[in-house]
């Protein structure tokens, strides 16, 4: 047993994940031109079955245009369907400018394990230059029972996604927008001296998110949250993304344009953040030309640990800058 922190396996970027509908040119060239970090090229919950076997074609087409820096991603037709065999097979062989392959469902290590087979006997056959990377959805009550299990199935793993939409339906939760929180998620206080009572409201994704993010961590993934379907709701969608980033998400999707900006605004370090970081830094050698292994900085106390939050800040800053437009 080891008390070592769980590298991550693969440093992508990913703040801001776009869906794409397979079938629609105009959106796709419309994310070809933002700022998202991600998009998947959806064969899956955006296409409806008699469209499948176009949007299949159709997606290899659009991967072979110019994405620039962009990460791209396949999400597939889950392994319980008649189209998903044929998706991996369309897009291992026949779009080399793809990066991740994005499975939904996913419910045990097997389903994961079986993509992975498939895609190294394809890598093999058509002598891939690049393995592809995979992320997945966790968002069927099986897949979170299993989330630590599926989170160590494989080496090609990268990246875990909570998919409240299909979860809030398979737990029977009967909302109408996905990602919201719901007022009936809430109980009253005891009444105070006036007899008053308040509605207290919860969290009803917290334990799922949570798990998710642990799961990620202790195996070296990236969690990522999903969708926010009430895209007019811009603060909403901020309290969420924000919530996520504190449970230790490096990412959210982004259903509509108008909140890729949100989601790489809250998942980018800030100013105040890059300050504090720098301060504790140098306050840290300095403590450590003295001997000391702590220092005051303000009233706190700032130690290695503080250290350690302060160089993953900086880090996730420079990967930031790395991938801005124009570097190399």
């Amino acid at each position: 047993m080891s008390a070592t922190p769980v590298p991550q396996r693969r440093q992508r970027l990913q703040r801001s994940e776009l869906a794409v509908p397979a079938t629609s040119t105009r959106f796709l060239t419309k994310a070809r031109d933002s700022a998202a970090d991600v998009v998947f090229i959806d064969l899956e919950d955006a296409v409806t079955p008699r469209m499948k076997d176009e949007a299949r074609r159709m997606a290899v087409e659009a991967l072979a245009g110019d994405w620039g820096h962009k990460t791209m991603a396949v999400r597939i037709n889950g392994l319980d369907t008649p189209w998903a065999l044929e998706d991996l097979l369309a897009v291992a062989t026949h779009a080399p400018r793809l990066d991740l392959v994005l499975l939904p469902k996913a419910g045990t290590a097997f389903d994961v394990r079986f993509v992975d087979h498939v895609l190294t006997l394809l890598e093999r056959r058509h002598q891939r230059a690049e393995p592809l990377g995979l992320e997945l959805l966790i968002e069927t009550a099986q897949g979170l029972a299993h989330a630590e299990e599926i989170a160590s199935s494989c080496q090609r793993l990268e990246a875990m996604i909570f998919g409240v939409g299909d979860y809030s339906v398979d737990m029977r939760t009967q909302d109408p927008v996905f990602g919201r929180p719901s007022e009936r998620y809430a109980i009253l206080t005891n009444a105070d001296e006036q007899g008053k009572r308040e509605l207290h409201w919860n969290d009803q994704w917290h334990f799922a998110l949570a798990r998710v993010a642990n799961a990620c961590r202790a195996n070296g993934l990236r969690a990522i949250d999903g969708p926010y379907t009430d895209f007019a709701d811009a603060p909403g969608y901020r309290a969420a993304a924000r919530r996520a980033a504190a449970l230790g998400f490096e990412g959210k999707w982004a259903i509509h344009p108008s909140q890729i900006e949100l989601a790489n605004e809250i998942f980018s370090p800030s100013t105040q953040d890059r300050a504090w970081a720098a301060q504790v830094l140098q306050s840290l050698a300095d403590a450590d030309e003295r001997g000391d292994g702590a220092v005051n900085a303000g009233g706190v106390l700032v130690d290695l640990a503080h250290g350690k939050q302060a160089r993953l800040i900086d880090e996730r800053y420079r990967l930031i800058e790395r991938n801005l437009p124009g570097k190399k």
